[in-house]
C-alpha cells in the first residue's frame, strides 16, 4: 500500500469522524441544552438535522437507479444489436 493511499485513508476517516461527532451533537445533545447556550449558534436549525440526511438518501437512491436503468439499457441495446431479442 502506498503511502499516499494512508493519507487519503487517514483524511477520509477524520473526515467521517467529525462528521459523525458534528452530526450526532446536533440531533442527539443540542436539544438538551438551554436555548440560549452560545452551542446554538454553532448548529443550524433542527429541523435540518431530519432533511439533510433524507435528502441524501433520496439522491443516493435516485443515483442508484439511474445507474442500474443505464446498465440495463446498456445490455438491452447490446443484445439487439447481437441479433437476439429482448
Amino acid at each position: 500500500m502506498a503511502v499516499s493511499d494512508k493519507i487519503l485513508g487517514g483524511g477520509m476517516l477524520a473526515v467521517a469522524a467529525f462528521v459523525f461527532s458534528y452530526y450526532t451533537t446536533w440531533a442527539l445533545l443540542l436539544p438538551f441544552l438551554d436555548s440560549d447556550s452560545i452551542a446554538h449558534s454553532f448548529f443550524p436549525d433542527r429541523i435540518w438535522a431530519i432533511r439533510l440526511p433524507l435528502i441524501l438518501l433520496l439522491l443516493g437512491i435516485s443515483g442508484i437507479g439511474l445507474f442500474f436503468s443505464r446498465v440495463m439499457m446498456a445490455e438491452a441495446r447490446k443484445r439487439a444489436s447481437a441479433g437476439k431479442k429482448v
